[in-house]
């Protein structure tokens, strides 16, 4: 199997309790564009109300709507029925978009898209793969000329809800990946280097060689 993309899905993480002309509220970057149209939307039709859109992650919000800290938030990680019985107003969960998470990489001298396999992605974050020639990768990528670079893998090093899509599809293509590090928003990565929220990501790989990531 070639992974092309791995869906992913945001979830508005509703708490109901007392109503207040300012909305306080926890974001996920997956549904931004999205969810952004729908704020100027509604508050063109409803000007007295105020919408606090705070970049916290998935991690955060969904602790928050635990806590009944929020109102309302976006979450790309939805709570867990120990979660959801455990918090202090009752909280609803509606899916609102689908998306995808995606490997990027910037290889120098290499234009055409790479196909990767999702056990190969698995055992290159667990350091078993690590150079862009080997053999498992040209495999999913006949006639392509792939060089003898180091490959870097890179994380969010932030409870994300990227994190918890990624980890979740490699714990199920890759036995090996869910027992040595298995599926969450924030886990302990093998190998590889951390960057902090995925708006960064893209000048950082223009500076670097050879590194292999997710997006959302």
């Amino acid at each position: 199997m070639n992974l092309k993309f791995i869906a992913a899905g945001a979830l508005a993480l509703v708490t109901v309790g007392a109503q207040r002309a300012k909305s306080q509220r926890g974001r996920s970057d997956l549904p931004l564009p999205d969810l952004l149209q729908v704020f100027n939307e509604y508050k063109q039709q409803n000007p007295s109300v105020q919408i606090n859109y705070q970049p916290i992650g998935s991690a955060v919000v969904s602790g928050r709507s635990q806590k009944a800290q929020s109102i309302f938030g976006a979450s790309d990680v939805t709570m867990t029925d120990e979660q959801l019985a455990a918090a202090k107003v009752k909280v609803i969960a509606l899916p609102t978009v689908l998306g995808a998470v995606v490997p990027v990489y910037n290889i120098p001298g290499v234009s055409k898209e790479l196909n990767f396999s999702g056990d190969v992605i698995a055992d290159i974050y667990l350091g078993k793969i690590a150079t862009w020639n080997d053999p498992r990768i040209a495999k999913d990528n006949p006639g392509v000329n792939l060089p003898n670079n180091a490959i870097l893998p890179v994380y969010r090093s932030e409870g994300s809800g990227t994190t918890f899509i990624f980890t979740d599809f490699l714990s199920k293509v890759s036995p090996d990946f869910k027992s040595k590090v298995g599926a969450g928003a924030a886990v302990k990565w093998p190998t590889g280097i951390g960057q902090r929220e995925m708006k960064v990501l893209p000048a950082w790989f223009a500076k670097r060689p050879t590194p292999l990531a997710t997006s959302s």
